[in-house]
């Protein structure tokens, strides 16, 4: 991904993360009233949500939305596409990435169309991959990052280009690869932290080196991995035990806390 500072009035689509920013994707659209949004929800599985999922707006017409879209990036969140291709099917092409397959049996919604989400799947694509994911789309531009971007204040523009090899199709509901699993896996972590930094005022790498502490530990439930979150902050120079072997993950962290709770640093 290649950091870019200037507007490109090459842009012809802006596909609108309404599920990541509702309120700022609507200010948007009521100060351009002329756009008429597509829902990418509409027709598909997801039919009943199309007006809380994300939307595709024409640029073609439209430059001064694509101004507005560089000068105020934190007032919108999505991304800008570059794309040939008949509206139809660069349409039915971004529909056919929003369901996704992992293991066996798993089927997900991936939403590449948020800009975090962007930032980690996308680079977790390799030349071939991303030929295949990007397909009708040459070019993609966004303004973020990952969480721990975001966390130190050095979010920017990206730009994404498509390398074009030849390839098979977009398979409908795609595999995801091991490392697009993981790469979307850190993306969750981050996200999570973050927001554990942000409501109780810790700094983002103390609160990530915690969360890896607790990973090694086998905290790796949401609910033990919190508590564990909660208990170090509580106890920031306390010595953690090995794991006790047999026992759930709350019953370890229990015992945690029980030893802790008369630990004198």
């Amino acid at each position: 991904m290649i950091g870019v500072q200037t507007p490109d009035l090459t842009s012809q689509w802006l596909l609108l993360d309404v599920p990541g920013a509702p309120l700022a994707a609507t200010t948007l659209l009521q100060q351009f009233r002329d756009v008429r949004p597509t829902w990418l929800f509409e027709g598909t599985e997801l039919h009943g949500m199309r007006e809380q999922g994300p939307a595709l707006v024409e640029l073609r017409n439209c430059p001064a939305l694509i101004e507005f879209c560089y000068s105020e990036p934190h007032a919108w969140q999505g991304l800008l596409l570059v794309s040939e291709a008949p509206a139809a099917h660069l349409l039915a092409h971004l529909r056919r990435m929003l369901t996704v397959t992992f293991g066996l049996h798993h089927r997900a919604l991936l939403s590449y169309y948020n800009p975090h989400c962007a930032s980690y799947f996308f680079d977790a694509c390799d030349a071939e991959e991303l030929s295949r994911w990007l397909g009708p789309i040459s070019q993609l531009r966004w303004f973020g990052g990952t969480w721990a971007d975001r966390a130190i204040g050095s979010q920017g523009w990206q730009r994404l280009l498509n390398p074009g090899l030849e390839g098979s199709l977009l398979a409908v509901e795609e595999t995801l690869s091991l490392r697009q699993r993981e790469k979307l896996q850190t993306c969750l972590l981050e996200q999570h932290t973050w927001r554990w930094s942000q409501s109780t005022g810790t700094d983002y790498n103390r609160l990530w080196s915690h969360v890896q502490e607790g990973l090694a530990l086998g905290f790796s439930e949401r609910p033990a991995l919190d508590g564990w979150l909660w208990l170090r902050l509580q106890h920031p120079g306390a010595l953690p035990a090995q794991p006790w072997p047999g026992l759930t993950q709350q019953e370890r962290l229990d015992h945690l806390r029980n030893w802790w709770q008369g630990y004198q640093p």
